[in-house]
């Protein structure tokens, strides 16, 4: 009996060796047990989901780099098609064993052009003790967004947000090499100085060739290469060996439904549920929760400059919880939170399409990854070229808080981009207050196109009475031409208070310039800092189809917390005024003693003042 369960095991432990495969239970070698000479076995996947086997020999180990005890082993790569293609994009994260042991992860390439695949691999140390999974997520690591927004002016705010590659080293006196004194004809610091993280293929599924040559500048700045619309396919019957494991292609999703976008690597070590992968940061985030996906590899790009996997994304298997300086790392199993977007997309010639995204709830992808996903959208199912008109109507519903209402009118030429600004404009501001959390938990949108412009011009305001009497109500006429030529008249009954006096002022305004108007009045006042704040500010937004009238009389008043409190009496201007030190408190002029609004079909631009000379007698 003891002989055959012996005899058992010793064929488990043979197989094992005989097919290469690292044990289940992977012990790691430290970084003191390397040494040049030794040759280790690489496993990454070249061509679908099969895992395969490259040799790497060890050239020396790079010490001090990135800082004191950030050390780099360096390896001269072989076998499959390295030695047409070089390091490979994608192959970050490659698990590199020696007896068995798992010294590391490839993850940094010689430059460009190298005539050998000489790689860097990160330490499998550096790569476990830098990601821990329990820390909060730095308040630093937000978007700065500027709208209206160009597509210049995506690829700056992409720079800005995500932390940009240097080199490893960035001088030659900070590093030195322990091993053979050159290496492909470069010394010790030089070598340092040139190595960079391996590019991570950026997989783009469904973006228009337009926005995703921008989003394809804008991530490169991040260490990414666009992987080509070969990438964005669906995994279909595409069949995976089993479960995760080291070698496997992996994926970080940013986008998914409707729209695929992320980065690919490779899986280095997988302890329990945990797992690590890339050997150097995706952004260098820090904390985050983003999804962890399968991934599948087309095939191999060979290229003088830069070989790269053509990868595919499939299904969610974990979420990514950590983006760190030597890894990224999180747990299989339960999935992200993530925020959906539901948009209806309703054409004047018909068509009805609707459709669902999801992105991350962070601080930095929710707005970047809202705007990026409504503008793609906008620009494939409507006019991409000339005028076009779009109304949006929806809300972001946040979790225990009042809901972000939305609704406005774009015209023109760069109406799509307004659009989608409009709508990752208060996500921005959420995004960005320091007071509290935010917690988005799902966006719906409605918007109706037309492919004309549809503008409006404020030609003329007047009214028939010369002299109103306080109590009465007067007619005033507002006429708007439209883009065609075309005259609009429209009449707002104005009620003048019994207690007016004095010459009164209507000012008839479109919404931008009635914002800007009343900034300049609150300029000393507080800016919205609270979610609740915020979600008041946007929800009184102006409308850009919307005529604005207001009724002003010269009585004083004050802008007091942001609220507006107009025609105050004087005991009240005395207490406010000996509180202005406290900065909450803005004197105002005029005091407003009505508002109307004309709702219109159109976008208006515009500003009129009528002076009404108000008699009592």
């Amino acid at each position: 009996m003891h002989s055959r369960l012996f005899l058992v095991a010793l064929a488990g432990a043979l197989a094992g060796v005989t097919s290469g495969a690292p044990r289940a239970s992977t012990s790691l070698m430290p970084l003191s047990e390397v040494r040049p000479g030794m040759v280790g076995v690489g496993r990454t996947v070249f061509e679908g989901t099969r895992v395969e086997e490259f040799s790497a020999r060890i050239l020396g180990v790079v010490e001090n780099v990135m800082g004191p005890r950030r050390s780099l082993i360096v390896a001269r790569l072989e076998g499959g098609p390295l030695a047409n293609t070089g390091v490979i994009a994608g192959m970050s994260g490659s698990p590199v064993y020696v007896d068995g042991r798992l010294i590391g992860a490839v993850a940094y390439s010689l430059g460009a052009f190298s005539r050998e695949p000489i790689a860097g691999i990160t330490p499998i140390a550096e790569m476990t003790e830098a990601v821990t999974l329990d820390t909060p997520r730095p308040a630093a690591a937000r978007v700065d967004l500027e709208f209206p927004m160009t597509r210049e002016q995506l690829i700056a705010a992409f720079r800005r947000a995500l932390s940009g590659y240097r080199p490893f080293a960035d001088s030659p006196d900070h590093a030195r090499l322990v091993g053979p004194a050159s290496i492909a004809g470069l010394g010790s610091g030089e070598l340092a100085t040139t190595l960079r993280p391996i590019a991570t293929p950026l997989v783009m599924s469904g973006f228009e060739p337009d926005l995703a040559e921008a989003l394809g500048a804008a991530f490169g700045h991040a260490g990414f290469t666009p992987s080509g619309g070969l990438a964005g396919g669906r995994p279909g019957d595409m069949a995976f060996e089993g479960p995760l494991k080291p070698g496997d292609a992996v994926g970080v999703a940013l986008v998914t439904g409707d729209l695929m976008l992320g980065g690919t690597g490779t899986v280095t070590h997988i302890d329990g549920d945990r797992v690590y992968a890339f050997g150097h940061p995706m952004f260098n985030l820090g904390p985050t929760s983003v999804p962890l996906t399968r991934a599948y590899v087309y095939t191999v790009l060979p290229s003088l400059f830069a070989s790269m996997k053509l990868s595919g994304i499939g299904e969610t298997i974990g979420t990514l919880l950590q983006d760190r300086a030597t890894a990224i790392g999180g747990r299989l199993g339960a999935t992200p939170q993530m925020v959906p977007i539901t948009l209806a997309l309703r054409s004047e010639r018909g068509a009805s399409r609707d459709f669902t995204f999801s992105v991350p709830r962070d601080d930095l992808f929710t707005p970047l990854m809202t705007y990026s996903v409504l503008l793609n959208t906008l620009a494939s199912y409507e006019r991409q070229a000339g005028s076009a008109t779009y109304e949006v109507q929806g809300q972001a519903i946040l979790r225990g808080r009042d809901a972000v209402s939305l609704g406005d009118m774009f015209s023109g030429g760069s109406a799509s981009i307004g659009a989608a600004a409009y709508v990752a404009a208060p996500l921005v501001a959420l995004a960005g207050n320091t007071e509290e959390e935010v917690d988005i938990e799902r966006i719906e949108l409605t918007i109706k196109s037309a492919e004309e412009a549809r503008t409006a011009t404020l030609e003329r305001v007047w009214i028939d009475d010369p002299r109103p009497r306080p109590g009465r109500t007067v007619p005033l006429k507002v006429l708007l031409r439209t883009y065609r030529g075309e005259d609009i008249l429209r009449t707002v009954p104005i009620g003048i208070p019994a207690y007016a006096t004095g010459p009164l002022s209507i000012v008839v305004s479109d919404g931008a310039r009635l914002t800007q108007a009343e900034q300049r009045e609150a300029r000393a006042s507080q800016p919205a800092r609270t979610v609740s704040q915020i979600v008041s500010m946007v929800n009184r937004a102006r409308r850009g189809n919307t005529v604005y009238v207001r009724l002003l009389s010269a009585s004083p008043g004050a802008v007091v917390s942001g609220e507006l409190l107009p025609a105050l009496p004087p005991s009240v201007l005395g207490v406010l005024e000996g509180d202005r030190n406290s900065g909450n408190v803005t004197p105002l002029r005029t005091a407003t003693l009505g508002e109307w609004e004309i709702v219109t079909s159109h976008v208006v631009s515009g500003a009129r003042t009528l002076t009404v000379p108000v008699s009592s007698n």
